[in-house]
């Protein structure tokens, strides 16, 4: 069996990096390390890990199916991270959309250490 490097862009195995944290088998480390397992996530349209590290005073502004729509309706090709601090990440995520044209999503996200665990609060997007 051939070893997927994972989508998040690290370099590392897909099954080493970013799916214990998507399948709950490990907690995010850093807020990087979960934006990396979110853009993963988003590639492999786990729509429910989305939703749960999502802080709980966003989610109300978020639906399964949104999330899953905007998941499957792109061809996801790369991460880039910019720049990282303690709980700000900013990134380009770049995507195939529906109709196939080449487009780069950036944004400053940021999050916020609860209880143990990392979650995405809420993103600034650039043009």
């Amino acid at each position: 069996m051939i070893e997927k490097k994972c989508y998040c862009c690290s370099q590392e195995i897909f099954q080493d990096c970013c799916a214990p944290l998507i399948k709950g088998f490990k907690k995010a480390t850093t807020a990087e390390a979960l934006m990396r397992s979110r853009y993963s996530a988003y590639v492999t349209h786990e729509a429910d890990y989305l939703l749960a590290t999502t802080h709980v005073s966003e989610r109300k502004y978020n639906s399964k199916s949104e999330i899953l729509n905007w998941a499957t309706s792109n061809q996801w090709l790369q991460l880039e991270i910019i720049k990282t601090t303690e709980n700000k990440v900013e990134f380009k995520a770049y995507f195939l959309d529906s109709k196939l044209q080449k487009q780069i999503h950036h944004e400053l996200s940021t999050f916020k250490l609860e209880n143990g665990s990392w979650f995405y609060v809420d993103g600034k997007f650039f043009n």
